[in-house]
């Protein structure tokens, strides 16, 4: 039998879906089910003044509407945490309809909750509200001048500034200095399945929420502390999610809503959040501008970078992605300084959005590699193996597994890269304009702080059942899965269910920062190491097995079967084995406790990455032709799973690139464009020819399986490729995104 690691093995839940079996959140059947409809604030910043809810009230199949005056109160004023802590993880610091205060647009003030979700939706626009308003701060430069450093960032995961060697000291003795400064307009995530919450109360204290989520333990915690029960008292499923890009990794108020709706109705509530209120309920990629100094010998070697961020954070939370981190250890340099100046503003909590922080910090810095290696005159790609440094800058600490000279030669051959003309404007095709561009890929390997657990199962028939608290939200976890549990066992894996998606099951962290399936993996290998050790151990111990007074490290697993390493003839299978004993089945809690924060490695997953475009000289039209993507994630458990992954990555860095922007309005401080109509992602039509390759490294240092994370690194060099890609087009650098026709012109 082939290892099951490693193999292109079809998604086991790939059937249910192309058949619409899979039951999503907003799907499940539910007796007795009634529909909540959100209201939302119309203004930024103010106070409710008067609310009239009677003409609501009297529509037919209203059952109630909800708002600050008769609203449930929550126990506890949230606290944000990242939800890779294990903890309970709200979105914000704040949770609404509990004052007449309006913070920002969008922000929830009532509920209704009817019969059905037409009534509901109707009753909802006959609510009348008046507001005070008070001057709202929409924009990061409305209010630049009171930018501010914070002392913590990113849910008090990082700190606000950090520095190295003497930075000023290396910029005026640099032989060569680029200096840039970048605008990113905000984006919102946009998965094709909205959230939605359906809450079930089964007695006075007992409740059942379906949720899109991706971690149900999360949602659990953060639930129960907001209505100050007991975890124990809530359960949370989620076993199908429409994706997420980061807008359900934290915890934002619709689970608690539908909760207090249900309780309050004494009948099950669903909320499902429309298109709209997708933009302005589970946060976003925040506006941001990126200034860059790189101070360089004449060969391009770098001596200096100075990198400082600002950007728009909400009335509750100094919340920044963390655009400073990965660029920062990024290619050797012994001075630094990375600062995060933030504004505060009317708009809700910022967000992990994918790749958070590593899609717009390495777009600054690639671009600004790129003219360096312009102005010094060598190749981007030579310049970039120049300054590889084999450690990692800010600690010292070598890599745990690194890879990046390989990806980049491996992309260069891919590409075709060396035979490029460096010459800006050098190839023309008709009225299009040839270019090609690439970037450096990095992005932090992120361990969880807590044990991950799971729960493995034998029966004596040979198969395994093995469980962990995980959702599928389009990445393959379950699949993954069950290759690593068969793998372990020594079973096909189609003699092996994973089983996830619910909070009674062990507990996994949240499935964010590429880490879910490093996680749950991890854990589950550890369970299922532990199951198989502990069936070899009955079967040397038992007088009537074959395998009788052997050494149990000569034993190895295969088929199904037990068998000496180096007599592979004598054993027995699994189910011989438990027949014989009258065992019905083996069941084992393992549980992974990853390794410390400072374990004396630099952990990151590295990649390179290449484009070729072509622009419309007259009209300034661009497209992208072809993509290359070659990333060392370590060990690659699924290449199917981790190419589709890696794939879905650079085309949402096409979509950053070239079209993503959420506009804002700061009259009325809202969103004008939220909807797909207006909010523009790459279709078919867009997508270019895409090749994906990976270096596999052995590392065992970041996990059990060595296993790193696809699903962001994708994403990181993408649009710095494109971008390079477009100068070398047309001989103009692009300092904003997305890059459109206006600004070509």
């Amino acid at each position: 039998m082939s290892p099951a690691i490693g193999a292109t093995l079809n998604r086991v839940d790939g059937r249910f879906k192309v058949r619409g079996e899979s039951r999503y959140s907003a799907e499940v059947q539910v007796t007795n089910l009634t529909h909540a409809v959100v209201v939302n604030s119309k203004i930024a910043s103010g106070r409710i003044s008067a609310i009239d809810t009677s003409e609501a009230e009297r529509a037919a199949g209203v059952l109630a509407v909800l708002t600050h005056r008769n609203m449930g109160r929550v126990a506890t004023v949230p606290r944000l945490l990242p939800s890779l802590a294990g903890l309970a993880a709200p979105g914000q610091s704040f949770f609404p309809m509990q004052d007449e205060s309006i913070h920002y647009g969008g922000q929830p003030i009532a509920v209704v909750v009817a019969d059905t979700i037409e009534r509901a939706d109707h009753a909802a626009t006959l609510i009348r509200v008046e507001y005070e308003t008070t001057p709202a701060t929409t924009l990061l430069d409305q209010d630049r001048d009171r930018a501010y450093v914070p002392e913590r960032i990113f849910g008090g995961l990082l700190p606000g500034q950090n520095s190295r060697g003497d930075v000023a000291k290396a910029l005026a003795a640099a032989e060569v200095c680029v200096q840039a400064t970048y605008r990113f307009a905000p984006n919102h995530h946009n998965p094709i399945e909205p959230s939605a919450s359906t809450a079930v109360w089964d007695d006075v204290d007992r409740l059942t929420i379906y949720d899109s989520t991706q971690g149900p333990n999360s949602v659990q915690l953060t639930v129960a502390e907001l209505l100050g029960l007991p975890p124990i008292s809530i359960r949370v499923v989620s076993h199908a999610v429409g994706g997420s890009f980061g807008s359900k990794a934290m915890v934002w108020h619709h689970p608690t809503l539908a909760a207090l709706a249900a309780r309050h109705v004494g009948r099950p509530v669903r909320l499902a959040l429309t298109r709209e209120q997708m933009f302005t309920s589970c946060g976003h990629r925040e506006e941001q501008e990126q200034q860059i100094t790189i101070g360089a010998a004449a060969d391009g070697r770098i001596s200096a970078l100075r990198h400082h961020k600002y950007s728009l954070t909400s009335r509750f939370d100094d919340w920044a992605e963390p655009s400073l981190q990965s660029a920062a250890v990024a290619y050797t340099n012994p001075n630094y300084e990375g600062v995060y100046h933030l504004v505060r503003g009317n708009t809700i909590t910022p967000t992990f959005m994918r790749a958070p922080g590593e899609a717009s910090g390495m777009f600054a810095l690639e671009c600004a590699m790129d003219e360096l290696a312009e102005r010094v005159g060598v190749d981007p790609l030579e310049l970039r193996m120049r300054n590889v440094s084999d450690t990692d800058p800010s600690s010292g600490n070598p890599w745990s597994s690194s890879g990046l000279r390989e990806c980049y030669q491996r992309a260069a051959e891919l590409f075709g890269w060396h035979d490029r003309d460096p010459q800006p404007r050098s190839r023309r095709e008709g009225q299009w304009l040839v270019g090609t561009g690439m970037a450096s890929a990095l992005y932090p390997v992120t361990q969880p702080v807590n044990p991950q657990r799971a729960k493995a199962r034998l029966y004596n028939d040979g198969t395994a059942v093995v469980e962990a608290g995980v959702s599928e939200f389009g990445t393959g976890v379950f699949t993954a899965m069950t290759q690593v549990a068969a793998d372990a066992l020594g079973l096909p894996p189609e003699r092996v269910r994973f089983v996830g998606g619910s909070s009674d099951l062990p507990n996994i962290t949240a499935a964010v920062g590429s880490a879910g399936t490093s996680a749950v993996g991890s854990a589950v290998h550890v369970t299922v190491c532990e199951l198989r050790d502990q069936l070899i151990r009955r079967a040397v111990a038992d007088d009537h097995s074959p395998l009788h007074g052997a050494d149990p490290a000569r034993v190895q697993v295969r088929d199904g079967k037990m068998v000496l390493s180096d007599r592979p003839d004598v054993g027995e299978t699994y189910a011989d084995l438990l027949h014989r004993t009258m065992t019905p089945d083996v069941e084992v809690l393992g549980t992974w406790n990853p390794p410390p924060q400072d374990a004396g490695y630099g952990i990151h997953t590295f990649g390179a990455q290449m484009a070729e475009v072509v622009v419309d000289a007259e009209l300034g039209v661009v497209r992208v032709r072809r993509m290359v993507g070659v990333f060392a994630p370590g060990r690659v458990l699924n290449r199917k799973l981790a190419h589709s992954q890696l794939m879905g990555g650079m085309l949402w860095g096409l979509g950053q690139a070239l079209l993503e922007a959420t506009r804002m309005d700061p009259r009325l401080g809202r969103w004008a464009n939220s909807s797909l109509a207006d909010y523009l992602v790459p279709v078919n039509a867009d997508a270019p020819d895409v090749v994906v390759d990976t270096i596999e490294q052995h590392d065992d240092v970041v996990n059990p399986i060595g296993i790193k994370g696809v699903g962001e690194i994708g994403v990181v060099g993408a649009a710095a490729a494109i971008a390079n890609a477009v100068h070398h087009a047309t001989g103009r650098r692009m300092y904003e995104l997305p890059i459109t026709l206006e600004k070509l012109l």
